[in-house]
């Protein structure tokens, strides 16, 4: 007898069709299932496929139940298809599995790495080995079209192709045709009256292009640059008295062949207000007096809403220094439009005293955090001090291992009396690595090579390998410092070189100034910015005469003899407080070193000074200013040593100079250095013309005066040499360079001039 069949059928692609399944499918009278078959799978597992079912052998089968493993089924995303037929008391799961996916490719990329874009995709489920979900591949066409329109790229077409290849695998392309990108063909600031348009648009970091547009993309439009630079002029107008400015709206539009786009910025300015007076009110912990001298608003200037803003925040970080971390200071305008006054209160509650619970540190896959936690002067069940986790901030930035630094401040439910700190930093290489090549006729080939890092395997401490192989110049050192040397934070610094050297290669000769050493120095912190420096050193320093060599140090030779066994005692002090150590915009450093030759051979006392100040003028310029002076002098009725002299000339010196070349010459004309040396360097910094205000690109004029003076020679003012010129810095791809033209201004017959001077490293 032919047996009867009875079977329904359901194709879907989503939940809400196949709960239409009780519906629109035969109905099945309920039945005891005796077997449960599967077929038509490829990949998955059998099991997978029981795993989802709702009833199992030997239970009753209904249509609800076959609705809720048809719904079950398409959720795993494995199945593109899924049919459930009875034979008789036998349930047969056909399934038809989606292809998978066996290689992602993009063509025609220039502004994404293929790499990068594997990565996002992989990161929503689309990836080589997982099912393919066109839904899935839809949503990473829309997001690859929304990153090209946010490079300005808006003609960029993308298309998605999907090629079969055996075994129910596919090859999925995502094809790119990226056009050209749109640029900014003009911004326009309407209503503007109390300043001029160009004025409003330097505050701007998007643009209309200029000469280096190429580099700094500022004529690309940016949806997120285009609110950072309405807020900014809006904080132009706020901090020039304009307390009701407003902007009014913000157009954007682009031409039909999606290549220009003009911006135009509608702006109301109002009146511009004078402040009166400046009143505090409410719970300032006894300490009117005190928090009045950190008011920076004065009556009678135009409102600032900087410095209102400063004041607030300096209010609140006062309040912190007692404990009080969620103090709440309010700056409350009382506006007087008749005389166009502003009567400015500041209104203050301190809220409750909290202690931190806990120090929480992320953002340092590489950099353990002990180095950071060590830095921490706000300690875990303290009374929470603003003070004190600022200074924290500061010192963790200038470890100068991360990019950012920042400290967050976080309630702790059900405690409202605790908070916890969130330190979050980002890393950058904290690794140099410097390789050089020249070739002269003298010397032939001449390879040097350095690696330095800052922050070895995390640790904090510092390594440092230098090698020159050149045939006049062998350079082995090797630096290491370690910090913490012990856990109050005395470091210790060990040094190891041999240097084979003839100072100066223009005078032709095999003669070399051979010194071998050894240095061990400890850095003793009596403060959070000031360190004392002790160390001593053993060196042996040998005068290997021969062709043209310097009758200076001939003569020192046959009096002192031509080898010295030296033991230099050093003691030195440092201060630094600038804002970066790479791009400092304010702050001062000062670092003083005395390097006192006790006993050996050589007797001598040598000190050196260096000043630094930065000083911003405003958000584009910065004054800096830098002297360093150095003196020496023999003891015990000795000369001061030759091979210990100061050179002056060149990059860090006085620029337009060849480098090490002024000051005393020897009566063979070689340049010997001597025991005093004065620089003193001034620059005015801008982000370089066009760069908008990205100050990894800075231009620098400068002044420089500087000369070396010989032991028996005073310090003469009419011999001071001195250059000007024009200098770029750049901490580019391959690392920080730095370029300098100048010009001498004063200088004398002999001096050796060279115009043009760089030097560049790279980091890792």
């Amino acid at each position: 007898m032919k047996k009867q069949y009875k079977r329904f059928r359901l194709r879907t692609v989503s939940a809400i069709a196949a709960m239409a399944f009780t519906a629109n499918a035969w109905a099945v009278e309920p039945f005891t299932v005796r077997d449960i078959r599967v077929e038509g799978l490829q990949r998955a597992e059998p099991g997978t496929i029981f795993a989802s079912l709702p009833f199992r052998i030997g239970e009753l089968y209904n249509d609800e139940k076959g609705a809720a493993a048809i719904r079950s089924l398409f959720a795993l995303g494995l199945f593109k298809d899924v049919r459930l037929e009875t034979n008789g008391d036998v349930l047969v799961v056909i399934v038809e599995e989606r292809p998978t996916i066996a290689d992602i490719d993009f063509s025609g990329l220039k502004e994404f790495d293929k790499d990068a874009l594997r990565k996002a995709l992989r990161d929503i489920g689309l990836t080589e080995g997982r099912p393919f979900d066109q839904s899935l591949a839809d949503r990473a066409e829309q997001e690859l079209r929304r990153q090209y329109i946010n490079k300005s790229l808006y003609a960029a077409e993308i298309q998605t192709t999907l090629t079969p290849i055996e075994r129910n695998r596919v090859n999925l392309t995502f094809s790119v045709s990226e056009g050209e990108p749109a640029r900014i063909k003009e911004i326009r600031v309407v209503g503007a009256k109390a300043f001029s348009e160009k004025t409003l648009l330097d505050q701007f970091d998007q643009d209309s292009g200029g000469f280096l547009s190429w580099y700094t993309k500022s004529d690309r439009y940016s949806r997120a640059k285009l609110n950072a630079d309405v807020e900014a002029l809006r904080s132009y107008y706020l901090s020039r008295g304009f307390l009701e400015f407003r902007v009014e709206s913000s157009q954007v539009a682009i031409s039909p062949n999606k290549q220009d786009i003009t911006i135009t910025i509608n702006v109301a300015e109002g009146e511009r207000f004078v402040v009166s007076a400046v009143r505090l009110e409410g719970n300032y912990l006894s300490k009117d007096d005190e928090f009045k001298s950190l008011v920076t608003i004065r009556p009678g200037e135009p409102y600032n809403a900087d410095r209102v803003a400063e004041t607030t925040k300096a209010f609140t970080d006062y309040f912190g220094n007692f404990g009080y971390a969620f103090a709440n200071v309010e700056a409350k305008p009382e506006i007087d439009r008749s005389n166009n006054r502003v009567t400015l209160v500041l209104a203050a509650e301190p809220s409750r005293r909290a202690y931190v619970r806990r120090i929480n540190v992320a953002g340092n896959s590489k950099t353990r955090d002990e180095v950071v936690r060590r830095e921490m002067r706000q300690f875990e069940s303290s009374w929470y001090d603003a003070e004190k986790i600022k200074l924290s901030r500061d010192r963790i930035d200038r470890l100068s291992f991360f990019k950012e630094v920042n400290v967050e401040t976080s309630e702790v439910p059900g405690a409202p009396d605790q908070v916890d700190l969130n330190v979050t930093v980002v890393e950058k290489p904290s690794g140099s690595l410097q390789l050089g090549a020249g070739f002269s006729q003298s010397e032939k080939l001449a390879l040097s090579f350095s690696i330095k890092q800052e922050n070895a395997f995390g640790s904090g401490n510092y390594l440092g390998v230098e090698i020159n192989t050149s045939k006049y110049n062998r350079t082995v050192v090797f630096n290491s410092v370690n910090p913490y040397f012990t856990p109050d934070g005395i470091s210790r610094t060990i040094d190891l070189y041999h240097r084979a050297s003839r100072p100066y290669e223009d005078q032709g000769g095999n003669y070399q100034l051979v010194t071998t050493g050894a240095g061990l120095r400890f850095g003793v912190p009596f403060s959070e910015l000031d360190t004392v420096f002790f160390g001593a050193a053993v060196e042996r320093i040998q005068i290997r005469p021969g062709t043209n060599i310097p009758a200076a140090y001939l003569a020192y030779a046959n009096r002192f003899g031509y080898t010295s066994a030296n033991l230099p005692l050093s003691i030195g002090w440092g201060r630094d407080d600038r804002d970066s150590s790479i791009t400092p915009t304010s702050g001062r450093l000062q670092r003083v070193a005395i390097e006192l030759g006790v006993a050996g051979d050589a007797r001598f006392v040598r000190t050196n000074y260096q000043f630094q100040q930065y000083i911003p003028l405003n958000k584009q310029f910065t004054l800096a200013f830098n002297a360093e002076a150095g003196y020496g002098k023999g003891l015990g009725g000795r000369p001061f040593p030759v091979f210990k002299n100061f050179y002056g000339g060149g990059l860090g010196s006085v620029r337009g100079f060849d480098q090490g070349t002024i000051g005393p010459r020897d009566v063979t004309g070689s340049s010997i250095g001597g025991p005093k040396k004065l620089t003193l360097n001034a620059e005015v910094i801008t982000p370089f013309p066009g760069a908008g205000n990205d100050k990894s690109l800075r231009a620098f004029g400068f002044v420089d005066v500087g000369n070396v003076f010989g032991e028996n020679e005073r310090f003469d003012v009419g011999q001071l040499r001195a250059s000007v010129g024009l200098g770029l810095s750049w901490i580019s791809p391959v690392g920080p360079l730095r370029m300098a033209a100048a010009i001498p201004v004063r200088k004398f017959p002999g001096d050796r001039i060279q115009k043009m001077q760089f030097q560049i490293g790279t980091s890792f």
